[in-house]
């Protein structure tokens, strides 16, 4: 019984840090775009350089 209660609770925990992480900012938000300012751009992919100019530099 009560490795099942470890078994329950990791799996709880796991999945709470996991619906946490998964929160990403909207494209083209204010936080969207201080992210991005702040990650090296050799970091970013074609796609999130094109957003970036459509979203926060062509406002």
């Amino acid at each position: 019984m009560k490795s099942s209660r470890k078994y329950l609770c990791a799996a709880l925990s796991a999945a709470l840090l996991l619906a946490l992480g998964a929160c990403a900012p909207e494209v083209g938000s204010e936080r969207w775009c201080a992210n991005m300012k702040a990650k090296a751009k050799a970091d970013w992919s074609a796609n999130e350089a094109v957003d970036y100019a459509r979203h926060c530099i062509l406002k």
